[in-house]
C-alpha cells in the first residue's frame, strides 16, 4: 500500500513538472524516490521522441559513484532500453561543455551544481526539458535565486509529510555534548581569537563577504589579502579542533558497544577523524570517504551491506544519494552550519522498514562554534532532545 502511495506521489511530481513546460525543480526528502522521478522523466521523454536523428539525454550528478548508481536505477525501473541515449556526467566535468543540445537534462542534487563555475554548463548549452531535484532549497540566497530562475519549484514534499505517509521511518534525534581537552581548548581559543581579530579588520559585521571580495580582487592591497587569508585560516583551524575532538571518540565507542545488535552509520567532520572513528571501533567498522579508491569504497559498502561489518564510517561521501539498506543508528560527530547536510545524513537512516524508528545521536563540542552550527542544522527537525548521559539514549 505504501509503495503504491509513494509511486502515486512520484508520478504526481513528474506530472507537475510536465505541466510546467517540462522545466522545474522537485524538492523532496531522502527516501521519497527522487531518483525514480528522474528515471521516469528521462525514460518517457526518450521513448516518445519519434523524429529521426540522435536522441540525447544527460544526467548530471555530483560524484562518479552516483553515475554508476543512476545507471542501475534505469535498469531497476525498466528503462534499460534508453541507456544508449543517456550520458552521465559529474558537474565537475559538465561545466566544460559548450554548444551541446539535449532533449532532456536532469540535475541530481542540484544544490551542488550551482557554484558560479558549474553554471557555465547552463549558460553554454541548450536543452528542451530540464528537471532538477534536491532535498531542500539552497540556503545561500544567491543560489536560491539562481535555481528559481533556472528551474522554478514545481513540486515539494517535506520530511514530516513523508513520515506521515509512511515513505520513510519516524525518527528520534539525541544531542550530547563533550568538552575539549585542555590542550584542544588552548588551540581552539587561539584560533577563535585570531578569527575575532581578523573579522574586526575586515569590517566585523560583513567580514565573510568582504574576505570573499578581497580574494576575488587581483588588485587588492597586500594588507587586505593578509586579513582575508588569515580570516579563512582561523575559520579552518577552529573547525579542525572541534572536528577532531578526542572526547567524541570516547562517546562514539560507548554508543557502538551499547548497540552491537544494530547497523550503524557514523559521520565525521574530516577524513582523518573518520579514520580515527573506524580504528576506535575496529574490527567492527569500515571506512568510506573520498580519499579511498573506488575499489576500496565498493569493498566497504559490500562488507557493510552483507553484515560482515556493522559500522560504516564516512565523512561526506555518503551524504548524497546513496541508498544504504538496513542502517538503524546514526552517530554524527562532525557538523557544518548547513541544515542540508544534516537532512541528507539523517535521510540515510530513515529508509522505511516496518516498526523501525531511526535513531540519530549528534555528538558536538559544548561552548564552541558547533553550538551554533547544531542549532541551525536541526532547525527543520522535530523530535530533538538534549541529553547529558548516553545511558539516556
Amino acid at each position: 500500500m505504501k509503495t503504491k502511495q509513494r509511486e502515486k506521489q512520484q508520478k504526481l511530481a513528474v506530472n507537475s513538472w510536465a505541466k510546467s513546460n517540462f522545466t522545474g525543480t522537485i524538492i523532496a526528502g531522502t527516501g521519497f524516490g527522487k531518483s525514480r522521478c528522474c528515471v521516469l522523466a528521462v525514460g518517457e521523454t526518450l521513448r516518445r521522441i519519434v523524429e529521426d536523428g540522435e536522441y540525447k539525454g544527460l544526467v548530471l550528478v555530483p560524484t562518479v559513484q552516483l553515475q554508476d548508481q543512476f545507471r542501475k536505477e534505469f535498469i531497476k525501473w525498466g528503462y534499460e532500453d534508453v541507456l544508449d541515449d543517456v550520458n552521465f556526467m559529474c558537474y565537475q566535468s559538465a561545466y566544460k561543455l559548450v554548444g551541446h543540445h539535449y532533449d532532456i537534462v536532469v540535475c541530481d542534487e542540484i544544490h551542488l551544481g550551482l557554484a558560479p563555475e558549474y553554471r557555465k554548463f547552463f549558460e553554454n548549452n541548450l536543452w528542451d526539458r530540464l528537471l532538477c531535484v534536491t532535498a531542500t532549497i539552497p540556503e545561500e540566497e544567491e543560489y536560491e535565486h539562481y535555481l528559481r530562475s533556472l528551474a522554478p519549484t514545481v513540486y515539494e514534499i517535506d520530511l514530516e509529510t513523508c513520515i506521515k505517509l509512511g515513505f520513510v521511518s519516524p525518527y528520534n534525534i539525541s544531542c550530547i555534548s563533550v568538552k575539549l581537552t585542555p590542550i584542544e581548548q588552548k588551540e581552539y581559543n587561539k584560533a577563535n581569537q585570531s578569527f575575532v581579530h581578523y573579522k574586526y579588520n575586515l569590517g566585523q559585521f560583513d567580514a565573510f563577504n568582504e574576505a570573499k571580495r578581497i580574494m576575488a580582487n587581483k588588485n587588492a592591497y597586500a594588507e587586505e589579502k593578509k586579513n582575508a587569508i588569515m580570516f579563512y585560516r582561523a575559520i579552518k583551524n577552529r573547525k579542525s579542533v572541534v572536528d577532531n575532538a578526542s572526547n567524541k571518540i570516547t562517546v562514539l565507542q560507548k554508543i557502538v558497544l551499547n548497540n552491537l545488535d544494530k547497523k550503524i552509520l557514523t559521520f565525521g567532520g574530516s577524513n582523518e577523524f573518520t579514520n580515527n572513528m573506524c580504528e576506535a571501533v575496529s574490527p567492527l567498522a569500515v571506512t568510506y570517504h573520498s580519499k579511498m579508491t573506488k575499489k576500496q569504497r565498493n569493498l566497504s559498502l559490500e562488507l557493510f551491506n552483507n553484515d560482515t561489518k556493522n559500522v560504516l564510517c564516512s565523512t561526506k561521501a555518503l551524504n548524497q544519494g546513496f541508498d544504504i539498506q538496513g542502517a538503524e543508528l546514526g552517530i554524527i560527530c562532525g557538523l557544518t552550519s548547513k541544515s542540508l547536510t544534516m537532512i541528507q545524513r539523517i535521510g540515510r537512516l530513515l529508509r522505511y522498514k516496518e516498526n523501525k524508528i531511526g535513531k540519530i545521536v549528534i555528538v558536538y563540542v559544548a561552548d564552541s562554534q558547533e553550538d551554533k552550527w547544531l542549532k541551525n542544522a536541526i532547525k527543520s527537525f522535530n523530535n530533538v532532545k538534549y541529553i547529558d548521559d548516553i545511558k539516556k539514549l
